[in-house]
C-alpha cells in the first residue's frame, strides 16, 4: 500500500525525487503515467522547456512552455535544480515548486535524462531517488518507438542512434529496471517507493513521535 492505514499515526516525512530516466521507448512515460494514477502521494515535477507544445499539451500542466531568452534568463538566474539541452531544445526543473512538495511530505517524480540526474545528484543528493530503465532488447526499443506514431522515420532515426549513449549511464543509477513487463516494472517502482520513503532520514518527525512515546 502507498498510503499508511487510518488507525496509524502519521509522522511528518519530507518528500523525496523520484526520478525515471530511460532512452525514448523504453517506457519510462507510461510507468510515470501509472504511478501518478495510483499513488495520490506523488507528483509530477512540471519543466520549463523552449520546445513547442504538442496536440494536447496544456501550458502549466505538462510544460511551462517558454521562450529561448526567458530560459536563458532563469538559469542565469539559479531558478533551475536541473537543466539540459536535449536534441535541439532546452528543459529545466523550477526550483521552488520542488522544494514547496517536499517540505510538505510530497514526493515529486522527475522524467529526464542523465544530464539532469547527474544535476540533482550534484544539488540535492539526500532527496534524490534514482531508477534508470532499460528495454528488454534494442528490437523491442525500436519498435515501441515506430509503432507509437508520434514521430517521424527521420526522429526515430536520431532516437535510436542516441539509445546506446543513454543507456551506457545505467551505472550512474542507484536501480536499474529492465522494462519487459508494464505492470511488473510500475510494482517494481511502487516497492521502491515504499522502502525509500521508510528512511529513517526522511521521517523528520520520528524524533518527537517517538520522545511521545516515552513519555519525554
Amino acid at each position: 500500500m502507498t498510503i499508511p492505514p487510518a488507525n496509524l499515526p502519521a509522522v511528518q516525512r519530507r518528500g523525496l525525487m523520484l526520478v525515471l530516466s530511460s532512452p525514448s521507448g523504453a517506457g519510462k512515460t507510461t510507468i510515470s503515467r501509472l504511478l501518478l494514477e495510483r499513488d495520490p502521494n506523488i507528483v509530477m515535477s512540471v519543466s520549463a522547456t523552449t520546445r513547442a507544445p504538442r496536440p494536447g499539451e496544456i501550458d502549466g500542466r505538462d510544460y511551462h512552455f517558454v521562450g529561448v531568452e526567458r530560459f536563458r534568463t532563469m538559469e542565469a538566474a539559479g531558478e533551475f535544480l536541473e537543466h539540459a539541452r536535449v536534441f535541439d531544445n532546452f528543459y529545466g526543473t523550477p526550483r521552488h515548486a520542488v522544494e514547496d512538495a517536499l517540505t510538505g511530505g510530497k514526493d515529486v517524480l522527475f522524467d529526464i535524462d542523465w544530464q539532469g540526474t547527474q544535476q540533482l545528484a550534484h544539488n540535492a543528493r539526500a532527496d534524490l531517488v534514482s531508477v534508470f530503465i532499460l528495454p528488454p532488447s534494442v528490437g523491442e526499443l525500436e519498435r515501441r518507438l515506430t509503432t507509437r506514431a508520434q514521430d517521424s522515420t527521420e526522429v526515430v532515426a536520431k532516437r535510436m542512434a542516441k539509445a546506446g549513449d543513454e543507456m551506457s549511464h545505467w551505472r550512474e543509477y542507484e536501480y536499474i529496471l529492465v522494462n519487459s513487463d508494464v505492470e511488473r516494472s510500475v510494482a517494481a517502482v511502487m516497492a521502491i517507493l515504499a522502502a525509500e520513503r521508510l528512511k529513517r532520514d526522511r521521517q523528520v518527525g520520528m524524533h518527537d513521535f517517538v520522545s511521545r512515546l516515552r513519555g519525554e
